[in-house]
């Protein structure tokens, strides 16, 4: 298996074609589908959509009534047909056939040199500009039917889908241009059946507006049918009598627009994007209501025709035709970056309120480290008690020092409280850690310099415990502060730790998205000047845990791996159960080369790193143990915490139930598919 292929991780090339079309000249337009065709062979495109009745022009009115136009559209069909054999692509290509004594506008799906099937259009529209019923007979009634093409009788009808044996999860389903728009399109029930890839031939000229109007469509039915949607229509060269074509093509797959093409384009335009099967797969195993809703329409997709077919896709890397994000949790898109911090921190924020009003109202008890999470945490409670009308003197934060904090977040820590006027005190926690380590006769109490995970999580046991002892003291509750991807990682102490209290805001917010969060707060001004620029400082801060005494501080990301990685993989792992080996694909595409793609806003250009496969790989490793043979019985028994991002949460109440004692095993196995470190490229 070649690790560089994209057909060997899930994915099929698609492309929506768009041209120059030569009005009733059926011969020059099949040289041009074949031109088209060619270049997408060349780029190790699987399915080609070309517009609707692209091999007459689809503004000829009567002339589709014409004898000498619909013998030369059938001669051309031939030449497609013909031109095909030796091309990689199941081109899919409009043209108006003569069956049964009327005119059908259909959509002739061809691959090398056969026709595999034809699908007629089901509802011609006839309102406002068009006047399609005055040529084109309705084909939504047919089923189950053949056509005669050259001689040879080939599948008739909207109920066909096209499956590629060889290429798992490629089936496409065809309709054209006005079937999008009706409330119960054709390719809905082909979803239902199977369909993954739905392509729409489409005339469509342009008004204004119009190009948004379908653009919303093609997303909707692509989030609805869980499938990816081609869309390909007419452009220049379609007469003008009395409109105008715009070439609008695009590739949406479910919900997210993957490629499109330019508008109102001079030359042949073709939008191209790989489409991932497996995700699409993943989305209809999880969301069981999509086979719910087949078994519900069940008399009409039951009796579906399958055309199969050997694509033989390439072996070689073809490169990844898709935006892979760096950070899966965090979009590039800064309107987008902007929308989705200001609702994750108002679901935490509304989260703790509700909480809090649902229990009586106690003060909220926190532990404040000076750095990200507990910051956050900070900021999310002191906003949750202005919402509610209550002090922010009813938050009651704690410093709690021990052997390895540093001046300067201890410092920070202070100057946070101070300018968000919470109840504000430090507890060294070093006294009573000596005291435990002597008792359990700890070679530290001695004086040597042992660092092990009994001298890490007495201090960090110390510092729940005092918390808790606080929050009974003085009616309170203890706010945790962990995060998405310490619960995903096991990267806490476990019980009397840090991953257990009485609510946690974090527990939905992966690391990556913290920064950007609290990066956020200050730029969208929810506190003060000073408290901004106190919040800065903290962003600039090294994450540690400040457990290990010693000169250099201890850096987390040295131990357990970069979290730009480890929250890579758990995006695609919890969002869309992908295996380790096409994570690594996916890895390598967003990360090998820092100045290609879009980063975050405002992200700092020290940090713009890169990944080389063999680090990704092994990070990989460490993720997959701790993930699926380590961590879970941490989360079994994590608090209550609120769900917010899409991506998923690790509550075992919610996205992630798993056994507390399983093995990692098959991920491992499935990681060693491919020899990742040694992959030449």
């Amino acid at each position: 298996m070649n690790f560089w292929s994209i057909y060997q991780h899930g994915f099929a090339r698609v492309a929506a074609c768009t041209g120059h079309t030569v009005i009733a000249d059926p011969h020059a337009n099949a040289e041009a589908v074949l031109h088209l065709a060619r270049r997408c062979a060349g780029e190790g495109v699987a399915v080609a959509v070309f517009p609707e009745m692209v091999l007459c022009g689809y503004s000829i009115e009567d002339l589709l009534l014409q004898d000498p136009l619909l013998d030369a559209v059938e001669a051309a069909l031939q030449e497609v047909v013909a031109g095909s054999a030796d091309l990689l692509p199941v081109l899919v290509v409009g043209a108006p056939l003569r069956h049964r004594g009327r005119v059908y506008n259909c959509a002739v799906v061809v691959h090398r040199g056969r026709i595999l099937g034809v699908a007629p259009k089901s509802y011609p529209p006839n309102y406002r500009e068009f006047y399609e019923r005055r040529q084109i007979a309705a084909g939504d009634d047919e089923r189950g039917g053949t056509i005669r093409i050259g001689g040879t009788d080939v599948p008739f009808g909207v109920d066909l889908l096209f499956t590629a044996d060889d290429v798992p999860g490629l089936v496409l389903h065809a309709e054209i241009c006005e079937d999008m728009w009706v409330p119960v399109p054709p390719s809905a029930e082909a979803a239902l059946a199977g369909a993954t890839v739905l392509a729409n031939l489409s005339g469509s000229p342009i008004t204004v507006g119009r190009a948004e109007d379908r653009k919303l469509l093609c997303r909707s039915a692509s989030s609805r049918c869980l499938a990816a949607y081609v869309y390909a229509a007419a452009g220049l060269g379609e007469s003008t009598t009395d409109l105008s074509w715009d070439g609008q093509t695009m590739i949406y797959e479910n919900g997210l627009l993957l490629a499109e093409s330019d508008r109102f384009a001079l030359g042949e335009q073709f939008a191209v994007a790989d489409v991932d099967l497996d995700l699409l797969r993943q989305e209809r195993q999880r969301m069981g209501t999509f086979d719910d809703n087949r078994r519900t329409h069940a008399a009409r997709t039951a009796d579906f025709r399958t055309v199969s077919f050997e694509l033989e896709p390439p072996a070689g890397d073809l490169g990844l035709r898709r935006r892979v994000e760096r950070f899966p949790f965090v979009p590039a898109d800064p309107e987008r970056l902007a929308l989705d911090c200001y609702e994750a921190y108002n679901i935490q924020v509304a989260g703790l309120q509700q909480r809090l009003a649902a229990i009586g109202g106690p003060k909220v008890v926190i532990g404040v480290s000076g750095g990200l999470d507990s910051t956050h945490a900070l900021i999310v409670a002191a906003r949750a008690m202005d919402r509610a009308g209550r002090p922010r003197s009813d938050i009651l934060a704690f410093t709690l020092p021990g052997f390895a904090t540093s001046d300067h977040t201890k410092d920070n820590a202070h100057r946070l409280m101070r300018a968000l006027g919470v109840t504000a005190a430090e507890l060294d926690i070093t006294p009573t850690a000596r005291l435990m380590l002597k008792e359990l006769g700890h070679p530290f109490a001695s004086g040597e310099p042992v660092y092990d995970v009994t001298f890490e999580n007495v201090q960090a046991g110390l510092r729940t415990d005092y918390l808790f002892r606080l929050a009974n003291q003085r009616g309170g509750i203890v706010l945790g502060t962990g995060d998405l991807s310490e619960l995903a990682l096991g990267w806490s102490t476990y019980g009397v730790g840090d991953q257990m209290s009485h609510y946690n805001v974090n527990s939905g917010v992966p690391k990556t998205l913290i920064q950007h969060l609290i990066r956020w707060v200050i730029s969208s001004g929810q506190f003060d000047e000073e408290t901004g620029q106190i919040l800065a400082a903290i962003l600039d801060t090294e994450i540690s845990p400040e457990l290990v005494p010693g000169e250099e501080m201890q850096s987390t990301e040295s131990k357990i791996g970069p979290y730009a990685l480890h929250d890579f993989t758990l995006f695609h792992v919890l969002r869309h159960g992908f295996r380790p080996s096409k994570i690594a694909f996916l890895a390598w595409h967003a990360w090998h080369d820092p100045d290609a793609g879009a980063w975050p806003p405002n992200f700092p250009k020290a940090e713009r790193v890169a990944y080389d496969l063999p680090e990704i790989r092994h990070w990989l490793e460490v993720f997959c143990r701790r993930f699926f043979a380590f961590a879970q019985f941490k989360r079994s028994a994590m608090p209550n915490g609120p769900k917010v991002s899409a991506g998923g949460s690790l509550s075992p109440r919610g996205d992630w139930r798993a056994p507390s004692d399983g093995n990692a095993r098959a991920w491992l196995r499935d990681l060693d598919r491919f020899d990742l470190p040694s992959a030449a490229h």
